[in-house]
């Protein structure tokens, strides 16, 4: 097998089936990653998505039989809409973050995957792989850093001088010894603008982030948003791009290669009020697609409220007393409790006196009282 002429046709194969960038880094141990995530579970900066085994997140050997080297790749996704859609009174809009607009890019990327699966098993029958993306054992980010396609960013991001940082990314473990490529070197110098633009703190310094206090981790959880990130959130409905959006290097990226992954305004930048009495079926219909939508309709709606809340939009208040007088979830019933505290009016106050007299969930009780006082200060 001539492995260098493989990996040529491979480099070659890859762009033709819609890979935009493509590295190669060895099997070996990723024994720096061990420590920084050792260090991250005693400081309880890690969101819980993880891959709860740490020694199969650096240890590819614990992942493939006798692996040799690894293959990330990288595909640009647009950081602009097409054309816009205004939020305004009597019709705010929420925003889905970049890498949730189109198509579910771990389809798309698990797809181009597959096909270099099939490119090398046709050259090299008896090959081991093992691809994945974003939920497998490995660091995405660590493959890439190591493999050339970009550096580890202050903002946590692999930045890629071709794309910046946005980019999806997926690996490829195998059983034959391609070369390595040479990392890129950091390229951040003293910049700090990320860390400077992160709404809630959640980049402690360059380079580490705090997942629990990050928005894109927080709008994807079941529970109650915590309060000191409530308005912080503003009209974000999944995900946060503020630490990509102020990277210097980011400015004027914006690549349009793969129709999949171009947004439909009306889906990722939604009408709000709408959300809040969408079937499950509905949901599914609008956003099922959507990397964002892996968690269910519930956060969403959680955070469409939190966001007419950003607005003060009293257009809202009837929809939100519907929630709270007839929705089960306490998170939404809360939710819409606190969202009504922030509008204010008369409507609202009322709804609030009669739900505190009814209601009976304990978190619930809490949310109407803290809403009361928002009113009355």
């Amino acid at each position: 097998m001539d492995v260098k002429k493989l990996k040529e046709e491979l480099i070659a194969y890859s762009m033709e089936i819609g890979i935009d960038k493509i590295g190669f880094t060895t099997a070996e141990p990723f024994t720096e990653l061990r420590n920084r995530l050792l260090r991250q579970q005693e400081l309880g900066f890690q969101s819980g998505f993880e891959e709860p085994d740490l020694e199969k997140r650096v240890n590819p050997s614990l992942l493939l039989d006798e692996p040799r080297s690894i293959i990330s790749i990288a595909l640009a996704y647009p950081s602009k809409m097409k054309f816009r859609l205004l939020s305004k009174k009597g019709e705010r809009r929420g925003i889905f973050s970049r890498a949730s607009w189109g198509m579910d890019y771990h389809h798309i990327l698990r797809e181009r995957l597959k096909k270099l699966e099939e490119f090398i098993l046709e050259k090299v029958p008896a090959a081991r792989l093992k691809s994945m993306v974003d939920t497998g054992e490995l660091s995405d980010r660590a493959v890439a850093e190591r493999a050339g396609i970009g550096w580890s960013g202050k903002n946590c991001a692999v930045i890629t001088p071709e794309f910046g940082s946005y980019v999806y990314l997926g690996e490829l473990i195998t059983s034959i010894p391609f070369e390595p490529d040479t990392p890129i070197e950091d390229q951040c110098g003293t910049c700090t603008k990320c860390l400077e633009a992160c709404p809630t703190g959640a980049l402690v310094q360059g380079g580490q982030i705090n997942a629990q206090r990050c928005i894109s981790f927080l709008t994807q959880t079941k529970g109650l948003i915590p309060d000191e990130f409530r308005e912080k959130i503003g009209n974000r409905v999944y995900g946060c791009d503020s630490c990509q959006t102020a990277c210097p290097v980011n400015k004027g990226k914006d690549f349009h290669f793969h129709e999949e992954m171009e947004s439909n305004p009306e889906v990722e930048k939604p009408l709000l009020t709408p959300i809040l009495k969408i079937s499950n079926r509905e949901f599914k219909n609008k956003f099922g697609h959507l990397a964002g939508s892996w968690r269910g309709k519930k956060p969403i709606q959680r955070n469409a409220m939190i966001a007419l809340a950003h607005f003060k939009d009293e257009t809202a208040v009837s929809d939100l007393v519907e929630v709270l007088q007839n929705e089960k979830s306490p998170v939404l019933k809360g939710t819409a409790a606190w969202t009504l505290g922030k509008i204010g009016g008369e409507r609202a106050m009322a709804a609030l006196e009669d739900a505190k007299k009814t209601e009976r969930d304990i978190e619930v009780q809490q949310e109407i009282e803290k809403a009361l006082r928002l009113m009355n200060r």
